[in-house]
């Protein structure tokens, strides 16, 4: 009797050094979810609409969006081909170590969950925020709508892979129909302003209109972020060395287009726009100028719904990262953080623990947009090591061993592409009004660093080694 899909899944991953602990019960298209709606053009796009007006105005949205998108791409696809080589649950952390040392593992390790703490933190917060001004209620209730929003997702989590990959297809869904509606209804029945309307420069604050506009790129640059989950999931998808590449990849590709679509029908319907960029919540001041209290806040609700789903599937990449960190004895009480529920078979301690920390980083960060600043810059800086250690060990002749999805000739143009873009962003989203994420990252850094040079050094062994 011929050997399966699963058991030759399971055997690669063997090849790698782990064991099959985890449920493998997704497919391409719940892979490709899982990055799509954490991505969330129906979050990030909407809860930093503001943002965005405030410091660059219509442009911002005609170009800005579009510009971020571009030079994602090349760090989407630099990431796709690493997954395709090693797909493990660690993705980032397993592929630095294996080409750059445990070092460089140990610390892309830390980055991504710093960042993925922070980016829950965002997700989560956000959604909050539109519940709390939707429902009219006062602004001291966004915490305790907050928790009960980390909670849910905590809850759905722990209950296994089967049913959040479930939510991930609908969520797809959602957002794309989501989209739609919002686009649709704009586009028939709202007022519009003139296309020129879409160049206008707009900022809030007295500085010159580049800065704003470059600051403004926060909005497009922490939308793209998370579309490694497609990666931490591969050791519970079908076929990892071709899903999860393409999962990555066209997460934001289909995402930067839509969101596009989504964005400039929102613009166009602007009435005052003085008024919007000053309104507490643009987005919503702008759905409900255009199309009346009560349908503009129905179109906002779908956008909430989207953003539960986002915050869902980050709680899944996030505990996934912990998970396989901890297998590998990177973090304090990893074999207690390492555990699967045999119920479930979900990383149940490592679910609780990334919700309760998204919960601290908004304690201590407060403003919303430092939330979101932090979780960029982190994330992305987890993404650049990989990429550098894997263009290093590819020049060298160490990484001789390529999956399916690969680059080939222009490996090195699109990983250098990657990893300027990273530099620039990092840079670009420490500056204030953003300085408290700069000196959030700058801290934890610090301290990881103390406890690599001071304690880990000479006890973490990393992930099994293989031929690269």
């Amino acid at each position: 009797m011929g050997e399966g899909p699963l058991d030759r899944d399971a055997a690669q991953l063997r090849r790698l050094g782990y064991a099959q602990q985890l449920l493998r019960d997704m497919g391409g298209f719940a892979n490709f979810a899982i990055s799509f709606s954490i991505i969330s053009i129906l979050t990030g796009a909407v809860t930093l609409y503001g943002h965005g007006l405030k410091h660059g105005g219509p442009l911002e949205m005609t170009l800005g969006w579009p510009l971020v998108s571009l030079l994602t791409l090349p760090v989407a696809a630099s990431l796709a081909q690493l997954a395709s080589s090693y797909p493990t649950a660690g993705a980032l952390y397993h592929w630095a170590a294996l080409l750059g040392g445990r070092g460089a593992g140990f610390f892309t390790a830390w980055l991504n969950c710093i960042g993925q703490f922070a980016i829950t933190a965002g997700i989560d917060y956000g959604l909050a925020q539109f519940v709390v001004a939707l429902l009219g209620l006062a602004p001291q209730r966004t915490l305790g709508v907050y928790a009960a929003v980390l909670v849910s997702h905590a809850v759905m989590n722990h209950l296994g892979v089967r049913l959040v990959a479930r939510l991930n297809d609908l969520s797809a869904w959602v957002h794309i129909a989501g989209v739609a509606v919002l686009v649709i209804g704009l586009v028939a029945f709202a007022p519009r302003q003139p296309v020129q309307f879409l160049l206008t420069r707009f900022t809030d604050a007295p500085r010159p209109y580049w800065l704003g506009f470059l600051l403004g790129l926060l909005q497009a640059g922490w939308t793209f972020t998370g579309f490694d989950a497609s990666a931490h999931v591969s050791e519970e998808t079908h076929d990892p060395t071709r899903n999860a590449p393409w999962g990555i990849f066209l997460s934001v590709a289909v995402s930067a287009l839509v969101g596009w679509a989504l964005l400039l029908a929102v613009t166009l319907a602007i009435g005052d726009l003085p008024a919007t960029a000053a309104a507490e919540n643009p987005f919503i001041h702008v759905l409900r100028g255009a199309l009346g209290t009560r349908a503009g806040g129905a179109l906002v609700w779908v956008a909430i719904l989207a953003m539960w789903f986002c915050g869902l599937s980050s709680v899944t990449s996030n505990s996934r990262m912990l998970f396989a960190f901890a297998r590998d004895g990177g973090l304090p009480f990893s074999r207690q953080v390492a555990a699967v529920s045999q119920r479930y078979r979900s990383p149940h301690v490592a679910v609780w623990i990334s919700a309760a920390a998204a919960f601290a980083v908004a304690l201590w960060s407060h403003a919303y947009s430092a939330m979101t600043a932090l979780s960029t810059i982190a994330l992305y800086a987890s993404y650049g090591l990989p990429i550098w250690m894997g263009l290093r060990a590819r020049r060298s002749g160490r990484w001789t061993r390529f999956g399916p999805w690969h680059l080939g000739r222009w490996s090195t143009a699109v990983n250098v592409a990657a990893l300027l873009w990273i530099a620039a962003l990092t840079v670009l989203f420490v500056l204030p009004p953003n300085q408290v994420a700069g000196y959030t990252f700058a801290g934890a850094l610090a301290l990881v660093c103390a406890w690599w040079f001071l304690w880990m050094r000479s006890r973490f062994k990393g992930p099994p080694v293989r031929d690269a």
